[in-house]
């Protein structure tokens, strides 16, 4: 319990403090925001700051800090240490400066941020590769929470009838104002959230377990480690509990209700610096789990189901519950509402009325339902689409921070890049050593990891080198 303490310490430190660096070197002022400029009454208008916190922070805590952390506890305490790390220094920084960069450019979508500063290729690349991304969100985010549901409910409402009640949800959410369904019901799913947390968080002290500290091992305890090592496929599986590019195309929905560009930091790191301390809660509720049950339990549904059940009793277990369905629920939703919006930015397409708002949302549903359903046809469907929405997810971080990593090389901000540019570096290492050896990938085998890994290292930064001295003669 001694280095889960010192964790949770850490994160809500490096908030105080590394947090208020990246706010000074992004520098917010006082110029009017998009809500204020182009407000539609549907996606932009003006919310309250404490709502605008809630919604990114349920946008963003998808199944990726419950299921992924849980998952990632598999791997023993260096699960712990990258949690803490990718939140303060890699996650949190993605989301602040794709979050403000969205605010100053008028509430652009991440792949026009991403065009602006990469060029015109690499923003069409980005169109499509986030929409994809989105719509394995959608498919991904629902067989999850509806899982769990039918556990709380009579038989008869079975995981078939909660999966039809969640995509229904999902077309309505997408459709609706921001204000009519979202901006009304988050708040509750935030308590459910916050509820799940500070239960699980206090039991922790309460029974006070016997767990394994940094310093006693950093061994891979995953039962497949022979061939499921660390580095990269630990990263790749805790996903948004540290750092995901997901939370980049969910920031320009939130960068289109602020007020002032002062609120940044708590909404935007703030809302992953959170994120890492559910991530940092149930990484350690799984390390005490798989202890007194052993290590081959691979179902996250389990782990919950069980653990909230012990610990916090009939109706404590409950409400957790419904805290970890409304996690998946309330980032599905808005993973569709930016699929929307990304479309509608590329095909020019006004979204005021609900006609034009169709014309997109009938072709995307469509072939969501086809992933869904593909999904949904055996166990290992589910664990396809999940393996390809893990590595696209991460893949679309490294994307975001060389992008960010460039605007401040433009903006002149000295070598502050660093804090952009190292991250991008380790994550095109791991998502570029990933794809190589993954089962899904190439397949080509871990033992190379030791070779691939610097060569990808070193191309890089070779490639961010050369960009970096042109830059620096032409300007």
């Amino acid at each position: 319990m001694i280095t889960f303490t010192l964790c949770l310490l850490a994160l809500i430190i490096g908030y105080f403090t590394y947090g208020k660096l990246v706010e000074r070197i992004f520098k917010p002022d006082n110029r009017q925001t998009p809500a204020l400029v182009h407000p539609d009454g549907v996606d932009y208008m003006v919310l309250p700051t404490w709502k605008i916190f809630m919604i990114q922070f349920l946008n963003i805590a998808g199944v990726g800090p419950i299921f992924g952390a849980i998952m990632g506890a598999m791997f023993g305490t260096a699960s712990y240490l990258w949690i803490v790390l990718g939140s303060i220094f890699a996650g949190a920084v993605h989301d602040y400066f794709s979050g403000m960069l969205s605010l100053r450019n008028d509430g652009e979508s991440l792949p026009e941020i991403v065009g602006r500063y990469l060029g015109k290729s690499t923003k069409q690349i980005m169109r499509a590769f986030t929409v994809i991304l989105m719509m394995l969100v959608g498919a991904v985010f629902v067989a999850s929470p509806a899982g769990l549901l039918a556990k709380l409910t009579p038989e008869s409402l079975n995981v078939t009838f909660w999966i039809i009640v969640i995509f229904v949800y999902y077309i309505l959410a997408t459709l609706l104002p921001i204000d009519k369904i979202i901006g009304k019901v988050y708040p509750l799913f935030a308590i459910a959230l916050i509820f799940m947390a500070l239960g699980l968080l206090t039991m922790l002290y309460v029974n006070a377990p016997e767990l394994p500290e940094l310093w006693d091992t950093l061994e891979n305890t995953h039962p497949h480690a022979e061939t499921t090592p660390i580095f990269p496929m630990m990263f790749i599986t805790i996903a948004c509990g540290a750092i995901s590019g997901f939370h980049a195309t969910q920031s320009p929905l939130m960068a289109r209700c602020m007020r002032s560009e002062r609120h940044g930091r708590p909404i935007f790191y703030g809302a992953m610096i959170t994120e890492g301390i559910v991530a940092l809660i149930w990484a350690t509720v799984a390390t005490y789990f798989f202890h007194e049950n052993g290590m081959g339990i691979s179902d996250a549904s389990v782990v919950v189901f069980d653990i909230s059940k012990e610990w916090l009793g009939t109706v404590g277990s409950i409400l957790a519950i419904l805290g970890v369905v409304a996690a998946p629920i309330t980032s599905g939703d808005t993973a569709f509402r930016s699929a929307r919006l990304i479309v509608a930015d590329f095909l020019n397409f006004e979204q005021k009325s609900m006609k034009s708002r169709l014309y997109i949302c009938v072709p995307m549903f469509f072939l969501a339902s086809g992933l869904l359903l593909y999904s949904l046809r055996d166990a290992d469907g589910f664990q396809v689409i999940w393996r390809y929405f893990a590595w696209a997810n991460q893949t679309l971080a490294v994307f975001t921070l060389w992008t960010i990593t460039v605007w401040l090389v433009q903006e002149k901000k000295g070598y502050s890049f660093l804090v952009t540019f190292l991250p991008a570096l380790f994550m095109t290492t791991v998502c570029a050593t990933y794809i190589c050896i993954a089962p899904e990938g190439f397949g080509i085998g871990k033992n190379l990891i030791p070779i691939l890994s610097p060569v990808f290292l070193i191309i890089a930064a070779l490639w961010f080198y050369f960009w970096y001295t042109r830059h620096k003669a032409h300007s």
